[in-house]
């Protein structure tokens, strides 16, 4: 779920809020990014990711999935366009010694999709979670067909989507976004996943669906305010935030929060999301 940082701001809304974009991409590498590992390494573990893996990472954020990916041997791209900030998180976390020697050769870090003509790559990754945001499927589409070329005959294409509803504890916090976006129709905002999502943005890239899986990944934060920093740096509440205020929206997304705080503070909330292998042509 790599974080959408630009948001729309409407005339009439009242005067935009100001969004730390730097702050808000540093709350998504050291408080959300994480929680979506165990799907890193199940699907990692699948594909046998390893060395002589060529991985090309879409939506890449600050690079934490390209990161466990290269600690297997894997030679990785990450493509981070929607977000400046992130993307030099993520040259922080994989190239530290650019600063002073020559980038390592198997690590690249791009704002922008490789030309068609580079060398194939053997997987392609989207690990931001469709069916949660309004637009979202198509946006996917789109980048897919664009970097699909890239990719070798043959070679995996993993998509992920949220699981059902009723399984995702998030949903429940998410409609928050969903209710105060409403009143004045604002794009962008979160909707509840389909369940065949992601294999109809596989269809419309042109790609074969060849098995799927899903994985629990539980959101656990050490308090509320950890919480609400990490749900917001998703950027799926900005339409909410667009249509009323940050006072609000913090307001009553912790108010969504409490059932799932514990004795001790901490927030846990169990989820499940699909992913999708899909085989170019």
């Amino acid at each position: 779920m790599t974080p959408t940082l630009v948001r729309q701001h409407l005339p009439h809304a009242g005067p935009a809020t100001r969004v730390d974009l730097c702050a808000r991409a540093r709350d998504w590498s050291e408080i959300q990014e994480r929680m979506f590992v165990p799907l890193y390494e199940s699907v990692y573990e699948r594909l046998e990711v390893g060395t002589g893996t060529r991985l090309l990472g879409l939506g890449c954020g600050s690079g934490l999935a390209l990161l466990m990916a290269a600690s297997r041997g894997a030679a990785v791209t990450g493509v981070e366009a929607s977000s400046p900030q992130l993307l030099g998180l993520a040259r922080e976390r994989l190239l530290p010694e650019s600063a002073l020697t020559r980038a390592r050769a198997d690590v690249r870090l791009v704002s922008r999709l490789p030309r068609a003509d580079t060398p194939a790559y053997t997987l392609v990754t989207a690990f931001e979670p469709v069916g949660c945001r309004a637009g979202d499927t198509e946006e996917l589409g789109e980048t897919l067909a664009a970097a699909v070329p890239s990719a070798g005959r043959g070679s995996p294409v993993v998509l992920v989507g949220w699981g059902p509803p009723e399984r995702c504890a998030t949903s429940a916090v998410l409609r928050v976004a969903a209710r105060l976006a409403d009143p004045l129709r604002v794009t962008g905002g979160w909707r509840p996943a389909l369940r065949d999502d992601l294999e109809k943005v596989a269809q419309r890239a042109g790609l074969r669906p060849d098995g799927s899986g899903r994985v629990a990944c539980p959101f656990g934060y050490a308090n509320m305010g950890s919480a609400v920093r990490g749900l917001l740096s998703t950027g799926l509440f900005d339409a909410a935030i667009t249509a009323t205020s940050q006072e609000q929206v913090d307001k009553e997304l912790a108010e969504a929060l409490h059932p799932y705080q514990r004795r001790d503070g901490t927030i846990w909330m169990p989820n499940v999301f699909r992913y999708l292998i899909a085989r170019t042509a």
